[in-house]
């Protein structure tokens, strides 16, 4: 690991369609339950997209003013509840009694679409009842960054608060800056929480007509998502959120915390290659890995786990297993790999964060969660099939690659 100051993972919250707490989706994702259901009508519209991963039983954290509850789209609502569990799982509270100074502590938020909602009622509203009609608070609650402002308030954190968006490596992406921030001083702590919601009528109907989603399983919904298995056909698509927590290490021994993971290495490219179709010489992904391993000053021998980015699109996967191949070298048929996106769903700008979540809880337990529906994969590879294995583990490597070209990768290592 490099020398400078170490990020580490304090607390880890999450909102999905496989749990509504980060227990809860790591429960399930180990038991290898998938989180993929039957659409209902109001999301699948008329079109040919009848599965995804939908947020249930959720209720709004219950200290929400009920005036900006109105402002709030489920989604952001999604993405403050895991916030406020990363931060409480971290022993961090609200107000003047947090352990970092506020000027210190940064919200990064990712997303790939931002509050999709909000534009869509207000598009209607202008449509049935004119310009008078639009919500005045579009303006401020209708962006991407807007709920890391709700959470810099709810927080009162005075550092850095944007948004990222980088399509599916968006919550990668994020995490890998907040861990620069904070190795090289620019900030103390990093809250960072991914958050999407395109599972509705429009975006599937344009994901349909692009043939990059599963359509048909109506029968058996949790036997759609199929990464890397020869008869995938598409990803398919989940809502949610997913929150961490990084904090430098050095104050997090100093306040007795107890980190699950350390963000050890990142690196991100881009392809220049096409708007939606990989590299199939996966130049671009195979310097993200190489980058990350480079930046953590890992070997491609220490790795002992990948959670792929694994969306089970034809051209994704292969392009997926060509840059793992050439950036592990000889070693990586013996490697296990986990889609965790078989049992999720694809979650999106929110899926670089919940699948850091997933490995740090990987690096907790060691144990290594399945790839469910892998009936029939390529060829020699150590893929971890349908139950959990129990397996040393001080190294994950998860990746994240999304559409126009975005590759990143993040290297999580056990927190000493």
């Amino acid at each position: 690991m490099n020398p400078e100051r170490s990020a580490v993972v304090t607390g880890v919250g999450a909102v999905t369609p496989s749990g509504l707490t980060a227990p809860a989706l790591w429960a399930s994702v180990r038991a290898g339950r998938s989180g993929i259901t039957r659409l209902p009508p109001e999301l699948s519209g008329s079109g040919p997209v009848q599965v995804g991963g939908v947020i249930r039983g959720f209720a709004a954290p219950g200290d929400l003013p009920t005036p900006l509850i109105r402002h709030l789209t489920p989604m952001q609502q999604w993405a403050i509840a895991a916030a406020d569990e990363a931060m409480t799982s971290a022993g961090a509270t609200q107000g003047p009694d947090l352990p970092w100074g506020p000027h210190a502590v940064q919200v990064i938020v990712a997303t790939g679409s931002g509050p999709v909602d909000a534009v869509l009622h207000a598009d209607a509203a202008l449509r049935r009842r004119g310009p008078r009609a639009v919500p005045p608070g579009l303006s401020v609650f209708g962006t991407a960054d807007a709920v890391a402002g709700v959470l810099s308030r709810r927080y009162g954190l005075l550092g850095q608060t944007h948004a990222v968006a980088a399509a599916c490596a968006s919550g990668a992406v994020a995490i890998g800056e907040g861990m620069r921030r904070i190795r090289h001083g620019y900030a103390d702590a990093v809250l960072v929480v991914g958050v999407d919601d395109c599972l509705g009528p429009l975006h599937l109907a344009a994901h349909a007509n692009l043939r990059s989603v599963v359509t048909g399983f109506a029968d058996d919904p949790a036997a759609a998502s199929r990464p890397f298995d020869r008869a995938r056909r598409g990803f398919v698509m989940s809502q949610g959120a997913a929150a961490v927590l990084l904090e430098a290490g050095d104050l997090a021994a100093e306040r007795a915390a107890r980190p699950v993971a350390t963000v050890a290495g990142f690196g991100a490219t881009g392809d220049a290659h096409h708007a939606t179709a990989p590299d199939p010489a996966a130049v671009g992904a195979t310097r993200a890995i190489e980058d990350c391993l480079t930046d953590a000053g890992v070997a491609a021998s220490e790795i002992d786990h990948v959670n792929t980015h694994g969306t089970g699109t034809v051209l994704g996967d292969d392009a997926e297993l060509v840059a793992l191949r050439r950036a592990l070298g000889r070693r990586a048929a013996a490697v296990p790999l986990t889609a965790t996106k078989s049992t999720t769903g694809h979650l999106l700008g929110a899926a670089g964060v919940v699948e850091a979540v997933i490995a740090a809880m990987s690096l907790r337990d060691q144990s290594l969660p399945p790839t469910i529906n892998l009936s029939d994969p390529a060829d020699g590879w150590d893929f971890v099939r349908d139950t959990e294995r129990s397996h040393p583990v001080r190294t994950i490597l998860s990746t994240s690659f999304g559409f126009g070209g975005h590759n990143a990768a993040l290297l999580l290592a056990g927190p000493d």
